[in-house]
């Protein structure tokens, strides 16, 4: 049995889950965790065709998706709404269950 990287596998199963993936990503943005949604982003990439494919299918420049998807990343809203459309995802917005009191 061949080992394979934990991107590979995360890359697989959100290539085949893609409810998962949405979930995955949903369950990041509730948490603000911004090194972790490049993680994940990087790997949901991987999953779509890696950098140059997903780069070309969501008409964004592959260098620049490089340097957005990095450790030191920050994507812009209009690079992020791209590249999970590209992915068959989107961003939503949903009321909280629990309103966060007012200071």
């Amino acid at each position: 049995m061949k080992d394979r990287s934990h991107d590979d596998a995360m890359a697989e199963l959100f290539h085949n889950d893609p409810a998962m993936a949405a979930a995955t990503l949903d369950a990041i943005f509730a948490d603000g965790d911004q090194g972790e949604l490049l993680v994940t982003l990087r790997q949901m990439t991987k999953a779509f065709g890696g950098i140059p494919g997903v780069a070309k299918s969501a008409e964004l420049n592959p260098t620049q998706l490089y340097r957005t998807l990095s450790e030191k990343g920050n994507p812009e809203l209009r690079s992020l709404n791209a590249l999970l459309r590209t992915m068959g995802l989107r961003l939503a917005v949903q009321p909280i269950t629990q309103p966060v009191p007012h200071v």
